[in-house]
């Protein structure tokens, strides 16, 4: 089972930064075309485990460069906004 504290280790190795930055980017992107993403839509923009992908998406929540403003069901329904 996905744990945040356990999976965020991960988001600071050399593979974990560029998801990171992949992720990062994609946000900014769907953000400036859009106001608000659903984050299936992030997640097909980079390949890899998909722990680590959930891991960096919940890192840049927590440092605040997106807000996550639904987060009912299923995961990939969450809808993100600027912080």
């Amino acid at each position: 089972m996905y744990e945040y504290l356990k999976q965020r280790e991960v988001v600071f190795t050399e593979s974990g930064i560029k998801m990171l930055f992949t992720l990062r980017d994609r946000a900014k992107e769907l953000l400036e075309e859009a106001g608000a993403f659903r984050e299936q839509e992030l997640h097909i923009s980079v390949s890899g485990d998909s722990w680590d992908m959930l891991a960096c998406v919940d890192y840049l929540v927590e440092r605040g460069d997106i807000r996550r403003v639904y987060a009912e069901g299923a995961r990939q329904y969450n809808i993100y906004t600027h912080n």
